[in-house]
């Protein structure tokens, strides 16, 4: 299937860290951060006006990590992104011409979706993991666990709500490719400059999730 390589690497780090950045200073010693605390991924937002610009910075300073954007809208932050250094693409929701340009390029896109009907539109276009975007909101595990019933063979990463206290119960479930988080990632934490606490905090998430998941 289209993008399996990525969905295997993401399932590997099991959370894919969601990154507001306001300062493209901070880009850098983030990256680092995370890298050092053995979770080398990162969602940058497009939340900010700088988050090209902070893509650019991350992957200058760690050229292995896996890197992404979030809150992709339109085609034009697919291109964006690129330019930037990503190479992933994840939407706070399902836009078809988003989605079908990632596919014409080649990028590996997380759509996000919430029914059924906008799963199975997902589906329709080729795609078998999808964000589950805000999952505490829509269920979490539970709703998950319903809609991969029917759904047979689509999977999720769910993003809103999952923290460390219970990211094990969604990583246990064989329908969860992995997560998206910000607990380790967190705005005040990173304006302070406390990169140190950030790879604590990384370590500690990297920790849960050796215990949970086994390598494919």
């Amino acid at each position: 299937m289209i993008f399996d390589a990525f969905y295997e690497h993401i399932y590997r780090l099991g959370v894919v860290p969601v990154v507001v950045l306001n300062r493209v200073e901070d880009a850098a010693p983030l990256a680092h951060a995370l890298v050092a605390g053995g979770l080398p991924a990162a969602e940058v937002t497009f939340r900010t006006p700088v988050a090209a610009e902070c893509i650019a910075a991350m992957r200058a300073a760690e050229p292995d990590l896996c890197l992404g954007a979030g809150t992709v809208l339109s085609v034009s932050d697919i291109g964006r992104t690129l330019e930037a250094g990503g190479t992933f693409v994840v939407s706070p929701g399902f836009d078809a011409a988003v989605v079908r340009h990632c596919l014409d390029l080649e990028i590996p896109v997380l759509p996000a979706g919430v029914t059924p009907t906008e799963i199975m539109a997902i589906r329709a276009m080729g795609i078998t993991v999808s964000k589950f975007f805000p999952a505490d909101i829509f269920g979490g595990l539970a709703a998950i666990e319903a809609l991969a019933a029917p759904l047979v063979g689509h999977r999720f990463m769910p993003t809103g709500g999952v923290t460390l206290q219970n990211l094990s119960q969604y990583l246990a479930s064989p329908h969860v490719v992995a997560c998206g988080g910000t607990w380790m990632v967190k705005g005040d934490l990173i304006e302070a400059g406390r990169f140190d606490e950030v790879e604590r905090l990384v370590r500690e998430t990297v920790s849960v999730v050796q215990s949970v998941r086994k390598p494919v």
